[in-house]
């Protein structure tokens, strides 16, 4: 036996899995409250207990972690336009894990500059302007940056002509200097800016929010918890030498806060008559709602969704929608305590129109235009139709009793027929939370992540869209 664990430091809760490398396999999983506020050693403690009480006391070959405890990395991003540079920004920062803070475009104002002051970013990615073009934008951000009393890392991921410029002015910051996300219009470069995130993540971040106690341990903390799941995804639809992954992917993960979509797959159009507007967007790409949970953002899915159709969907009043809602509010840690009590169901309900919102703002779209040679389309963003396989996580998913039906969610709806989701999918569950833990594995043990994810990852089967699809 080749035992390792790994760990992921959550805000609410810290996970363990223990995986036995030789018989590549999952040994067991636990978890505990991270207990943030005090040490968050605790929770790490109080986790491995639950787990030896399976597993019995295993001797590690490594103890790996990632993190997202303290509320993950915060970003701020500014660029120059905000379909151009600004966008391109934001991708880097979220395909690294981040949590982004804000999003800036054109120059600063004196109410960005106040926000930032008062709530500093973890990470401040300062862009604007292809190689060679529009330089006085960014170089005039920086020296508004210059003027605050706040310190933190920034890197710069601008046009490259104005680096020099950019070193000077910001010679009291942290700062890296990285390629240009958008070397030439419409060309994205975010990999390198990726890399220096995941860096700065490694040596300040988990220094900074405390993490560093746990260190003897652990053998590492490598990367935020986003970027592990997105690993891991990533892994399992390309897969690794002579093991298969099972092909484009959507991944879905509902949580408390914020509901997460990834896509693994290039998207491109499907069909001659289809003309791409934008850039290209990245083969992996994570996209993070905000304002969707199912605990600390309720209403940002009643607001949007309509509360009388939240409480259709959970079969009960509006008046006893909002009750409930109180409830949770008041403990957001509240748990159902069966399949079919007033709060399962409504985290079912919750649960579909996050994922219904979440994948209709991480898919593209398809408009109609009409040309002097008749009928053509236009696509703006990424095309999901063809993905065959849903991946689902997170507590509102792994629990429910339907799971099928949340899954045909993400799907075609005649409802929404210009979105670009997939017409249907393959579903796989991850009934016991090892998508991160997988992710971390997959730094030292690639294959043997991929193997167990196909092994342990629950099929649930095909999953077709109500009512049909419009192969259009």
């Amino acid at each position: 036996m080749r035992p390792v664990l790994l760990i992921d430091f959550g805000s609410t809760y810290t996970k363990v899995t223990a995986a036995d490398l030789e018989k590549e396999r999952i040994l067991g999983t636990a978890s505990s409250f991270t207990t943030q506020e005090n040490d968050i050693g605790e929770g790490l403690e109080r986790a491995l207990s639950k787990l030896h009480e399976k597993t019995g006391v295993l001797h590690y070959e490594a103890r790996l972690a990632c993190s997202s405890a303290a509320g993950g990395l915060r970003m701020a991003v500014s660029g120059l336009v905000p379909e151009l540079t600004a966008e391109a920004a934001r991708l880097a920062a979220l395909g690294a894990g981040a949590k982004l803070a804000s999003v800036y475009s054109y120059e600063l104002t004196r109410g960005d500059l106040l926000e930032i002051e008062n709530n500093p970013p973890d990470i401040f990615l300062l862009t604007g302007g292809t190689d060679g073009g529009n330089r006085d934008c960014v170089t005039e951000n920086a020296k508004q940056l210059a003027k605050l009393k706040a310190r933190f890392p920034i890197l710069f991921a601008g046009n490259r002509s104005a680096a020099e410029d950019i070193e000077a002015i910001l010679s009291d910051f942290p700062l890296t200097l990285c390629p240009n996300v958008m070397p030439r219009f419409g060309e994205l470069n975010i990999a390198p800016v990726q890399r220096e995130i995941r860096n700065l993540f490694l040596s300040n971040i988990v220094h900074g929010k405390g993490l560093s106690k746990t260190k003897e341990l652990l053998s590492g903390i490598l990367m935020p918890t986003p970027s592990a799941i997105l690993s891991a995804m990533r892994l399992l639809s390309k897969g690794c030498g002579e093991c298969e992954g099972i092909g484009d992917l959507l991944g879905i993960d509902v949580g408390g806060a914020t509901t997460d979509i990834y896509s693994i797959g290039q998207g491109e159009p499907d069909d001659i008559n289809i003309i791409y507007k934008g850039f290209e967007e990245p083969e992996a790409k994570r996209s993070v709602e905000g304002d969707l949970g199912v605990r600390l953002n309720v209403w940002g899915i009643i607001e949007e969704t309509g509360i009388e159709n939240i409480a259709q969907s959970a079969q009960m009043s509006v008046e006893a929608l909002k009750a409930l809602i109180v409830s949770i509010e008041s403990d957001k840690k509240i748990l159902p305590e069966a399949a079919d009590d007033a709060l399962s169901t409504l985290d079912r309900a919750l649960a579909m129109a996050a994922i219904d919102i979440a994948t209709r703002r991480h898919a593209g779209t398809l408009e109609e235009v009409y040309t002097p040679m008749g009928m053509a389309y236009i696509q703006t963003g990424k095309n999901l139709r063809k993905f065959q396989n849903i991946v689902m996580t997170g507590g509102s998913l792994i629990h429910a009793n339907d799971t099928m039906a949340l899954a045909k969610r993400a799907l075609y709806s005649a409802e929404h027929p210009a979105s670009l989701r997939p017409l249907s999918a393959d579903v796989y569950l991850d009934t016991q939370y090892i998508l991160a833990a997988m992710g971390v594995l997959a730094e030292r043990e690639p294959l043997v992540a991929l193997r167990i994810m196909k092994k342990e990852l629950t099929t649930l089967g095909r999953c077709q869209p109500q009512g049909g699809t419009n192969n259009g």
